[in-house]
């Protein structure tokens, strides 16, 4: 690095990161503030849920279940004979209803509606509108929609990849301040104090948050999912044509995140729902053992259907199976021990960000990170309410930057662009915040030229 003095004898290099790290902190903050404190709810979700939905999620009915076909049926009457089921979720245990849900024609293209069976009586407790492939329950959706969109859609979308794009650069950022300079913690005001511990302690699930944010972004996403493709790291799903030969398609790791159109499969008569109990016992003697399983029925005659467990944490339990209705022959198979390595670690750490791989434990670490957050981002500001003569005073990106010797300022130049292009929105904001720093600059050389001429 550069060792050039900037005129108040900082290195260029440690002024610039400086002034970087407080552009993040003053104009990213309010983003990082409400993706911080709307995914603490998010984490919070599944007592939520329980609490909410009590009386359609759980059951005080006591005894032997009746058979799945039963309560598929018993569900199917109260869709009506036009309705599209498009899965089932037997009942993972005793207390615990059995989910079928459906599509008709008053359904948005996100949109199902969940039927709750009490699998004891068959009786049915209560109907929820879901969403998206995964069957998401309202008030999870809700949350979710806020904390990825503010509610406001796609556009919405770009503050959510705004605040990961630039987390990891404050997080990395505000480690490099320290290691260049250890010994200002512990002279440090309080406040810098706690602001610089806090970010020493959640560096690792800072940066945590940041990498697996982006793979939900609609920008950086899409270049990693190019990036995944282009070197086989995909998720491996089950082949669902029938006769063929066709390699599998790609899973969606997000679904619970997304809110994609369901797959449609064919009005179903009566007679036919015998065929869930069938096609889950077929599964069974194929290894799918797993407590929570969802049956998806084949989109037309010449598909497939397909169980799949749907238990995230550890073990991970997220094997498919793909099985010829008409034959009860298993026609294709997805095992989690057979997916590539890079498809694993996009697993765990989507089930991870979610606050579902170590259960409570993970949930509590999310909450205590986040709200970590959210207490750096205030000090920060305390900090820059504080300091706002002594700020205004030091050099701008541009001027420090300048500073940089000539084989360092193409150096920033260079890894600049790469980042930028990589994640897309941080490049287009990095452009905002350099013409804001311009005229920053312009303006403090103007100043500088009037003191010096009066």
């Amino acid at each position: 690095m550069s060792t050039v003095k900037t005129h108040v004898g900082t290195p260029a290099y440690m002024a610039l990161l400086k002034r970087l790290h407080f552009y993040i902190g003053l104009l990213i903050g309010p983003f990082l503030l409400v993706a911080a404190l709307s995914g603490v709810a998010y984490a919070l979700t599944p007592q939520l849920e329980n609490w909410v939905y009590a009386d359609v999620l759980h059951t005080s009915s006591q005894g032997p279940a009746k058979p799945l076909d039963e309560q598929v049926l018993s569900a199917q009457q109260i869709a009506g004979p036009d309705a599209v089921i498009t899965a089932v979720r037997p009942a993972p245990g005793a207390g615990a209803t059995t989910r079928v849900m459906y599509t008709d024609s008053t359904h948005g293209p996100s949109e199902s509606r969940a039927v709750f069976v009490d699998p004891v009586t068959a009786q049915v407790l209560g109907e929820l509108n879901v969403y998206g492939t995964s069957g998401v329950l309202p008030l999870r959706t809700a949350i979710d929609q806020f904390h990825r969109s503010l509610l406001l859609g796609e556009p919405g979308r770009l503050y959510a990849e705004l605040a990961a794009s630039w987390l990891w650069i404050a997080a990395l950022g505000g480690l490099a301040l320290w290691l260049a300079n250890p010994a200002a913690t512990s002279r440090s005001g309080s406040v810098r104090k706690w602001h610089r511990t806090t970010g020493l302690w959640l560096l690792l699930g800072l940066l945590f948050f940041s990498a697996t944010g982006l793979t939900w972004s609609r920008f950086a996403g899409s270049n990693i999912g190019v990036l995944r493709a282009e070197f086989g790291w995909g998720t491996p799903t089950v082949r669902t044509t029938l006769g063929t030969n066709a390699a599998p398609a790609v899973a969606d790791e997000h679904a619970e995140h997304h809110h994609h159109g369901m797959d449609m499969s064919m009005p179903m008569p009566p007679a036919q729902t015998k065929q869930f109990l069938n096609v889950l016992n077929t599964a069974r003697g194929a290894g799918i053992d797993a407590d929570k399983v969802e049956i998806k029925p084949g989109r037309d005659a010449a598909s497939a259907w397909v169980v799949r467990e749907i238990a995230p944490g550890l073990p991970t339990q997220v094997d498919a199976v793909s099985i010829n209705p008409n034959n009860l022959q298993i026609v294709d198979e997805a095992r989690f021990v057979d997916y590539p390595l890079a498809a694993k670690l996009t697993r765990w750490g989507i089930d991870a960000h979610m606050g579902l791989l170590f259960g409570p434990l993970n949930q509590l670490v999310l909450i205590v990170t986040a709200l970590g957050l959210v207490f750096m981002v205030i000090l920060g500001y305390l900090m820059w309410w504080r300091r706002r003569p002594v700020l205004a005073r030091q050099p701008t990106l541009v001027a420090a930057w300048r500073e940089l010797s000539g084989v360092w300022r193409c150096a920033v130049l260079v890894l600049a662009a790469l980042i930028g292009y990589a994640l897309p929105v941080l490049g287009g904001s990095l452009i905002l915040l350099l013409a804001l720093d311009l005229v920053l600059t312009q303006g403090a050389a103007t100043a500088r030229t009037a003191d010096e001429s009066a």
